[in-house]
């Protein structure tokens, strides 16, 4: 990645974790390459800002780089003194600054040094924004990762925020042949336009007209599983609920779905024509009443 990952999300050494996470959200949404199709500007961006949570996001990755024990890349550091001289002695400081571990044991391999075997690579990790309606019947999603791979994840039925998918053998490879390491994709839900999640219930709001709340019938309104007739009662009022079984969200615990609680809101025409202007000042005057009286 190179650079500094605070300066990348924009945060100062001082942030906290959930300021962190915050900072990732925001650039990632928009620097997503799905937002910004064929802009090699942006699609740069996005890979250093994920690199750059990728190593600030782990609390012992950002203690490391803040130690200074590994780069922005997540190299270690080779801070000791070779052979003896330290800081200070003659012929400098001894110090290999951003080298590679291993390229150091196999260049000194010859001359008693030890050199390591395969290693596991690294996991990676990575944060996956999805809609409401995609976390409870699940589909398909691109990621894309700050070395440029890309990968369709499969988003299981019931997905719920802060779940963890791990993918095999996607993470870091391995060094001298060793096995790769994993991705583990955090899901987050995405804030839904139209309902409010209060467990595994859903709320929304159900715009009705003023002819079938007040003559009742059936009215079409809009769920996660798509578009379904709602029956309401002659004579409805805006803020009664209607409550629809099974509609809901998924409960992570017992994998049962909650219920879409629908609040009926009696909306007027947007243009009051003569003959409904009309009506209203006849029953005013006829037929008075008082909505707060019971």
């Amino acid at each position: 990645m190179a650079g500094d990952p605070y300066k990348e999300l924009g945060v100062p050494r001082s942030a906290t974790k959930a300021e962190i996470k915050k900072a990732f959200h925001r650039l990632a949404k928009d620097l997503h390459p799905d937002r910004n199709p064929g802009d090699k500007a942006a699609e740069e961006r996005f890979k250093r800002v994920t690199a750059a949570f990728d190593l600030l996001g782990d609390e012992e990755k950002r203690a490391k780089f803040d130690r200074g024990e590994i780069d922005a890349d997540g190299r270690e550091q080779f801070r000791g003194g070779f052979g003896g001289r330290g800081p200070g002695a003659a012929g400098g400081s001894g110090r290999f600054e951003g080298a590679d571990l291993d390229d150091i044991f196999e260049m000194f391999g010859g001359m008693g040094g030890r050199a390591r075997g395969p290693a596991r690579g690294q996991d990676i990790r990575a944060r996956m924004e999805i809609s409401l309606e995609e976390s409870i019947a699940g589909g398909t999603r691109r990621i894309a990762f700050s070395d440029g791979r890309t990968l369709d994840v499969n988003i299981p039925k019931g997905a719920a925020e802060g779940q963890v998918l791990r993918l095999k053998d996607q993470g870091a490879p391995g060094r001298q042949g060793g096995p790769s390491g994993d991705a583990l994709i955090e899901i987050v839900v995405a804030e839904h336009p139209i309902y409010r999640r209060e467990g595994a219930d859903l709320h929304m709001d159900a715009p009705v007209s003023a002819p079938d709340a007040i003559l009742g019938g059936k009215v079409t309104i809009q769920t996660p599983d798509g578009a379904v007739k709602l029956k309401i009662d002659k004579g409805s009022n805006s803020g009664q609920v209607m409550r629809l079984k099974g509609r809901g969200a998924f409960d992570a615990r017992t994998g049962k779905r909650g219920d879409l609680m629908a609040r009926l809101m009696v909306m007027l025409p947007r243009t009051i024509d003569p003959d409904l202007e009309q009506f209203a000042e006849a029953w005013r005057e006829q037929r008075p009443y008082s909505p707060t009286a019971r």
